[in-house]
């Protein structure tokens, strides 16, 4: 039998909305673990908040955090650490031209190390959980190693006018993407960062041909991912735009849609 590699997003696709996962997607990754099959996560999440999962799961792959901007593994010292960070100048610009009447706060991870511009407050919280170390203050002082991710939380009438100036003065050096919850958060990582580009190194890494990788998504950052792979599955709850790119659409990630369709995909019992 020939092997798949099945690469999973976390939230909105292998996670339900309380953010854990469900019996069935459970039993139905174990199932194709044993017969087989390498599973792997590749999420934007950092680290800290994905390796719980990572555990759960069982999983002995490395792993794609940061939509790809780190790309490591968890289980083997010896496996080569991709890092593909905001080049420092590039990051204070960008912060300098956010002031702060056009953000209400901005959220700079080098790794698991985390700078806000502002203190964190009850909405920020989660961010710090977890994290090495955690700084406040002016990030063009604050910040003096190129960042992993940089999350500008805008104000609603800024976003149009922040993404705008992204593209068209930073789009050499960098992309930015903005989240549907919370929907005034913006995303920036390196131009050269995608899901896509980790999973191809995980599947050099197994030895597994890009047609014979089927991953799941439900977001603007897993358009690359979706595209890359030979089957693109996107959620039922997934953005429109993705499920244009998708091969196929299965179910929500409150109806199992994994689990559903890896069942049907490769014929195992979950």
């Amino acid at each position: 039998m020939s092997r798949y590699l099945i690469a999973v997003d976390l939230d909105g696709t292998l996670l339900q909305d309380d953010k854990t996962i469900s019996e069935r997607n459970l039993r139905a990754l174990q199932a194709a673990r044993e017969a087989g099959h390498e599973v792997m996560i590749a999420t934007g999440r950092p680290k800290r908040h994905s390796i719980m999962y990572y555990e759960q799961l069982g999983l002995t792959t490395p792993l794609v955090n940061f939509n790809g901007a780190l790309v490591h593994h968890p289980k083997d010292p010896n496996f080569a650490v991709t890092h593909r960070p905001i080049p420092l100048k590039t990051a204070h610009e960008i912060i300098h031209e956010v002031s702060d009447s056009k953000a209400h706060n901005i959220v700079v991870e080098v790794t698991d190390h985390v700078y806000f511009q502002k203190d964190p407050q009850t909405f920020y919280s989660p961010y710090a959980e977890r994290a090495l170390s955690v700084t406040s203050g002016n990030l063009l002082t604050q910040l003096q190693e190129e960042p992993t991710s940089l999350l500008i939380h805008a104000t609603e009438q800024h976003v149009d006018q922040v993404r705008s100036r992204l593209n068209d003065v930073h789009a050499n050096v960098v992309l930015n993407r903005q989240w549907r919850v919370p929907e005034h958060m913006i995303e920036v990582m390196n131009k050269h960062t995608s899901k896509a580009v980790g999973i191809r190194e995980v599947s050099k890494h197994l030895n597994i041909d890009r047609n014979r990788i089927i991953a799941f998504g439900d977001e603007e950052n897993d358009l690359e991912m979706l595209d890359y792979v030979g089957t693109g599955v996107a959620m039922g709850n997934a953005i429109d735009e993705l499920k244009a790119v998708a091969n196929e659409v299965t179910a929500s990630n409150m109806d199992d849609g994994i689990a559903l369709f890896l069942e049907e995909k490769l014929g195992i019992k979950a």
